[in-house]
């Protein structure tokens, strides 16, 4: 082979990354196996019927244990988009004389809905064309082809697929990203990308992208730029301040804020009023002295936090500078510092987490 015939292969090679022979070979047996034994399950299901027409599930398949961390793969995706694409495929059959006709609009109907939805699985294309084209046996089975085989082999083959991939330490379904503590990111993804910095980069880019490692990388790049430039020293409170704060009542009853305390494992809380106004705050040392004092004659009304809270707050403006707010958590050791507007309704919080986020992100850019 010349050179220049390699470097052509080269050029239309995907830039995909090529699994070791281990992680291929149980790719290779995970299918063999699910879809070994969904087919068997659905042949006995169905009285013995030649399950010939299961065919988009091998498609599946590649999906399930070939790239089970690809967002086409997740059971969402299989479950509805498989039965969207049966009812609409299964619809069209039946009402389209044309089958050229019935499967195009099939297919076409098919990934719109499933796009809507979220469900986007490529195999559920072929399922559509499948319910349109399958023959006589697929057709006196009218609706009833949407619970099996393609609902009943759909459950199987994930069923195998979670079971599988979770005995080979693969983990799937992929979870979602999130904070466990608030709706807020976590301190260190506000200081990296977030989903405004993606939206900012692909609004660059007017052309539709099929993302390669190479696109991808691009795009990470410029979003990193964006948000390196937000989230400096330099930058302001209400760029890395939580919005959904935890806090308490002053009303609440001391006995209630030990248990958010328990619950959400922090050390401090800020106190609010009924018209949600920053009025004091009340750290879990501040309970515990209670606690203390409970063998003691004490008034009996004294069971509130606001009669143990403290009304000295330090407070900060979303406009202030994030440098201005070091001092406190490093000579004060703050644990948080609310962030208020001009009525002192708290419209976030920054925690001591959120400042050693901004300054690792900080030292990350000095070093690069």
């Amino acid at each position: 082979m010349s050179a220049s015939s390699h470097s052509w292969i080269e050029i239309l090679k995907p830039n995909f990354k090529v699994l070791s022979f281990k992680e291929r070979g149980l790719s290779g047996i995970g299918a063999l196996i699910g879809l070994a034994i969904s087919s068997l399950i659905s042949w006995y299901a169905l009285d013995g019927i030649n399950a010939w027409y299961i065919a988009p599930m091998g498609a599946s398949s590649v999906l399930l244990f070939a790239v089970s961390s690809s967002p086409l793969a997740q059971p969402w995706n299989m479950i509805v988009g498989n039965v969207i694409a049966a009812i609409v495929g299964v619809s069209c059959g039946l009402w389209i004389t044309d089958l050229t006709f019935a499967f195009s609009i099939a297919v076409g109907l098919s990934i719109f809905l499933m796009m809507t939805t979220d469900s986007l699985h490529p195999p559920s294309g072929a399922v559509a064309i499948t319910a349109v084209l399958g023959g006589d046996t697929v057709h006196q089975l009218g609706y009833y082809f949407v619970l099996y085989p393609v609902l009943l082999n759909s459950v199987l083959l994930i069923a195998f697929a979670l079971f599988f991939n979770r005995m080979i330490g693969r983990q799937y379904p992929q979870p979602a990203q999130i904070n466990q503590r608030s709706s807020d990111p976590t301190p260190t993804q506000k200081v990296t990308i977030q989903p405004e910095d993606i939206e900012y980069a692909l609004e660059q880019h007017t052309e539709l992208l099929d993302i390669s490692q190479y696109d991808l990388e691009s795009l990470i790049l410029e979003a990193q730029q964006h948000a390196n430039h937000r989230l400096s020293l330099e930058g302001r409170c209400a760029d890395i301040m939580s919005k959904d704060v935890i806090y308490i009542n002053a009303d609440d009853e001391i006995l209630h804020a030990l248990d958010r305390f328990k619950q959400m494992n922090i050390m401090s809380l800020p106190v609010l009023d009924e018209a949600h106004q920053l009025v004091g705050t009340l750290a879990l040392s501040d309970v515990v002295e209670w606690f203390r004092n409970t063998s003691e004659i004490r008034s009996p009304w004294k069971d509130q936090v606001k009669q143990i809270m403290h009304r000295q707050v330090v407070m900060v403006k979303p406009e202030q500078n994030i440098a201005d707010l070091i001092p406190y958590f490093v000579e004060k050791s703050f644990n948080y510092l609310p962030v208020v507007g001009e009525d002192r309704k708290i419209l976030g919080i920054i925690s001591r987490s959120d400042m050693i986020a901004v300054l690792y992100q900080n030292l990350l850019q000095q070093g690069s």
